[in-house]
């Protein structure tokens, strides 16, 4: 079975145009399946489907959006991966570090959009990721934030949040 399943799979590898419908711009074939990594250049396809950029200038709306972030949100991360499932131990380090004071955490994924993590660079003037903000401030990466936890400090920096949520 396994033998049969091998074969299969490195015939679509090796020939992929073969098994692979033209209403398809880019893709894979799956033994179950098509899939497609970009939207069909179907006529039928409606146009609320296709990509698009609705910003007219990106850069000045990341900046925006990060200066939106780090204002609007208590404690701000951007880091590779969501909370809850971190693509770096580094960026799980400081989510762990965090979470022990039971704040509210709000997060961007630098992973999915490169201009963001340019943005951000820019923003905090420091070329590493995680990226911490609290208050408006910024606060550096996991291994700060863990010293910052060790010393007690990030306990006073996070007392008000802290409280301020469970009041609400």
């Amino acid at each position: 079975m396994a033998k049969l399943l091998s074969s299969m799979l490195l015939k679509g590898l090796t020939n992929p145009s073969a098994s692979r419908s033209s209403r398809f711009a880019t893709g894979w074939v799956h033994p179950t399946g098509r899939y497609s990594s970009t939207v069909p250049s179907d006529p039928d396809t409606h146009e609320d489907f296709h990509p698009s950029n609705k910003t007219g200038n990106a850069k000045a709306s990341l900046k925006d959006i990060v200066e939106q972030d780090v204002r609007d949100n208590p404690v701000m991360l951007y880091m590779k991966g969501v909370p809850d499932y971190p693509q770096c131990g580094f960026s799980a380090l400081a989510i762990r570090v965090l979470r022990q004071y039971e704040v509210p955490l709000s997060a961007r994924n630098i992973i999915e959009n490169p201009e963001l993590k340019d943005a951000v660079k820019s923003f905090s003037n420091w070329p590493t990721f995680p990226q911490v903000f609290i208050k408006g401030e910024f606060i550096g990466g996991s291994d700060i934030v863990l010293n910052l936890h060790q010393n007690g400090e990030l306990k006073e920096m996070l007392k008000d949040i802290a409280a301020n949520d469970k009041s609400e």
